[in-house]
Parts: C-alpha cells; structure tokens; sequence
C-alpha cells in the first residue's frame, strides 16, 4: 500500500531496470532470504551485537578505568617531600624523603621514620606542614 503512495517500487525498477513485482518482491523478503541474497549483511547483523558490546564496555569499564590510572599516576609523581600522605595500609604520615619507588615517612608524634614503596600511597591529604603539630580527628 505504501509503495504505491511513495512510488518508491515504480523508482526502483527504473534505476535498475527491472520490472515493479520483482523489486515488490525483493522488499518483502524475510531475513534469512535478505541473508542468503548479500552475505555481507548478514556477516553484519551477526557482528553488530559484538561491536556495540565491545563500545558499552570501553565507555562503561575502560575508559573510566584508564582516566582513574592516569589521576593516581599524576598524584605518585607529584609527590614531594613535606606532603602528608595516607597509605594502603591506612597509616597516615608525612613524606621526609623520596628516592626513586620508596618514600620514607614519618609517622605519629615522635617522627617515627617508616620506608614505603611509591605505590603504597594512597592520597595525599589537603594538611599543610604548618598544622602538622595538630591532632588529626
């Protein structure tokens, strides 16, 4: 019914040069018969699932993922001494000396020193040296 209101069958078969019960019946194939006329279609639709899952989790899983890595990387590289700094292990200190992976720390009100790898440093707290003396709640 439609194809007769657009003309869209009669335009067909001019371009092609077939007659209009052919290309009527060529849009009114199923599926499988669409598959069988063009194999790449059908390679198409049975992929299309794969790549659109394969976009969902690059947006929803890598990509956060990748920007997470790269904000922790950018912290352990600006570390410098005189940073108060909690660990992994949920010590809290502040960094006395950096040599290439390990940081020494000095921890509580007696300056305990403490080694630690760079990577065993969680976050670095938004205290200052000047209010070091303070009791942290």
């Amino acid at each position: 019914m439609f194809e007769f209101l657009f003309g869209i069958t009669n335009a067909i078969a001019e371009a092609t040069g077939t007659d209009a019960a052919a290309v009527t019946e060529a849009a009114a194939a199923t599926g499988e018969e669409l598959a069988e006329m063009n194999p790449v279609a059908a390679l198409l639709t049975s992929f299309l699932p794969l790549i659109l899952m394969g976009v969902v989790f690059y947006f929803f899983l890598i990509r956060p993922q990748r920007k997470k890595d790269k904000k922790v990387k950018e912290m352990l590289a600006a570390l410098k001494p005189g940073d108060r700094v909690t660990t992994i292990g949920g010590i809290y200190g502040t960094i006395m000396s950096i040599k290439d992976e390990t940081i020494t720390l000095a921890i509580g009100s007696q300056r305990t020193e403490m080694v630690v790898t760079r990577w065993a440093i969680r976050q670095v707290e938004e205290v200052t040296v000047e209010n070091d003396g303070e009791i942290l709640a």
